[in-house]
């Protein structure tokens, strides 16, 4: 009898647990949802029993994988760890509502905190839980040419300065099929990259921590680039089945020399700052401790200098590259297109997510 009414407990929290779901107001990532999706089948249906979806099928293969991995989890248990997981995401969602404002703040940008003072306009990623990976909104250039401001930062709020593309991009599949999601991908990844080679103004990059992929290769297009002795910089595109971008292809040969772009873009080495500045993608590298307050001085004394002489002069340095740099980068992006559509890819991204989803 006490048995009995433990399980009708169990279920009643179950069902209310997904009444919980339905009510948060921000997506939990494609991580959690396939946990919750494991979980799910298995305490409503037990271990998976289904045929093995088709690799090109991203989104079946993810979840598949998902409850595969559960094994002969029993369904009361599965059905306890769905709860305690809601629990969390629910409780989560409710300390992260109060969140920091700047009076200063002028955009309202959902993944970016977005500040200026002092003719200094700060751009900040702001997803830390997700290690401020970067998805298909973070269009953060596209304003800034009718702005005032002289210079644009990129810091990553939290421990990581980026942590490159966001992955789940590759899940989120439109109507129109893996094909239409590729070629969308590679033009809004092309015209990304091509604000910052037209960018007519200083752009400073303060690295506050582990860099990963985009938010590395980006780094030769910037025209100062500040660091942490904490920060990390990788490249990890062959183990992703992808190539590089934000042309790094042409940038780091020419930066760090053949040998050593070929170590980070082929061979995935991450560099810790102190190689990083040594190689020249980095310009200088300060103490973690006093990094921000150090960096913010010379800004602020870079802030002053005449901006029209800072814009003619920056053309003058980067305008005559700014030809190349454009078919370096539609190059790219080309490239990946194809690797995006390639089954090494595919492999390697459903691996990426298969051990993700192990719980």
């Amino acid at each position: 009898c006490n048995r009995t009414t433990a399980m009708r407990v169990s279920q009643e929290d179950f069902e209310k647990a997904k009444d919980q779901l339905k009510l948060l107001k921000e997506d939990p990532g494609n991580e959690e949802k396939l946990k919750l999706y494991a979980l799910f089948k298995q305490a409503t249906e037990g271990p998976c029993s289904s045929p093995k979806p088709g690799m090109l099928d991203f989104v079946k293969k993810a979840k598949w994988d998902a409850w595969s991995s559960l094994g002969s989890l029993s369904k009361d248990n599965a059905r306890q760890k769905y709860v305690d997981l809601v629990s969390s995401l629910v409780s989560s969602e409710s300390s992260s509502q109060v969140k920091d404002t700047t009076p200063d703040s002028k955009h309202g940008y959902e993944t970016l905190q977005v500040t200026t003072t002092d003719h200094i306009t700060k751009i900040m990623l702001n997803r830390p839980e997700k290690k401020n990976a970067i998805t298909t909104q973070l269009q953060f250039l596209y304003f800034a040419y009718s702005e005032f401001f002289v210079f644009i930062l990129s810091a990553g709020n939290g421990d990581y300065y980026c942590s490159g593309n966001d992955l789940n991009n590759f899940t989120n599949i439109p109507s129109g099929g893996i094909e239409k999601m590729v070629k969308d991908g590679a033009v809004l990844l092309e015209n990304f990259v091509n604000h910052f080679i037209d960018f007519p103004k200083p752009l400073i990059a303060v690295v506050n921590g582990p860099a990963v992929g985009i938010s590395v290769t980006l780094l030769g297009l910037f025209d100062i680039v500040y660091a942490t002795d904490r920060a990390t910089f990788h490249t990890p595109f062959s183990e992703l089945g992808q190539s590089p971008e934000g042309c790094s292809s042409y940038m780091f040969p020419k930066i760090m020399g053949l040998s050593k772009a070929n170590e980070m873009l082929l061979f995935n080495k991450k560099l810790t700052a102190g190689e990083a500045y040594a190689q020249g993608l980095v310009t200088e590298v300060f103490p973690d401790r006093t990094f921000e307050k150090e960096v913010w001085i010379r800004l602020k004394a870079y802030a002053n200098l005449p901006k029209n002489s800072l814009a003619l002069s920056k053309q003058l340095i980067r305008g005559v590259e700014k030809e190349k740099l454009h078919a370096v980068n539609c190059q790219e992006c080309e490239r990946l297109r194809e690797r995006w559509l390639s089954d090494e890819c595919m492999n390697a991204v459903m691996s990426f997510f298969g051990k993700k989803s192990k719980l």
